[in-house]
């Protein structure tokens, strides 16, 4: 079953109203994308021997689930992600200089806890399963990447353009 883009777009959205207060929109896409990331690589190649893409031992989105309500959530989704890294040679594509461990952005206690609970929580809905997803030729991180491009190219105060190219334009310029 294909995932339905506006449902994935709410989702989307919903990530971005948790983050809303200490992440600057212009970093949404750092966690948000991050996240999909390993949710997508995790349902779509965990256990698939020869896979583009090899999930090490806790190094899948289901390692992640594990940490939800817990006091070091942000320092394990790190781990997480280091693991998932490693495996791949992905450094500098999703292991960078950022951090869900950063209580300057996400808070610090309970309150990280919370936020990144929920977050967690967004990408573990039904319309987030990519196990099944039959959607060849659809690229879902493109997607989601652009949607969360446009959205806030707006909020941001700049204008898209600045630093984000409409794909219908880029279509255009293609022909």
């Amino acid at each position: 079953m294909a995932i339905k883009k506006n449902e994935m777009y709410t989702s989307l959205y919903a990530a971005c109203d948790v983050l809303r207060g200490g992440v600057d929109p212009s970093q949404y896409k750092n966690y948000i994308l991050r996240l999909l990331f390993v949710k997508y690589v995790s349902d779509k190649f965990k256990d698939v021997p020869y896979a583009e893409i090899q999930i090490p031992e806790g190094g899948s989105y289901d390692d992640i689930l594990k940490w939800r309500g817990n006091k070091n959530i942000g320092e394990e989704i790190d781990k997480v992600i280091a693991k998932l890294a490693d495996a791949n040679d992905l450094h500098g594509i999703i292991a960078k200089d950022f951090h869900f461990n950063d209580e300057t952005k996400l808070g610090s206690g309970q309150d990280m806890v919370d936020k990144l609970t929920k977050l967690v929580n967004i990408f573990n809905r039904p319309e987030f399963n990519f196990k099944n997803n039959k959607a060849d030729g659809d690229d879902i991180l493109g997607d989601a990447y652009e949607y969360l491009m446009r959205r806030f190219a707006v909020d941001s105060g700049k204008s898209k353009g600045q630093f984000y190219t409409p794909a219908e334009v880029s279509r255009i310029l293609a022909k």
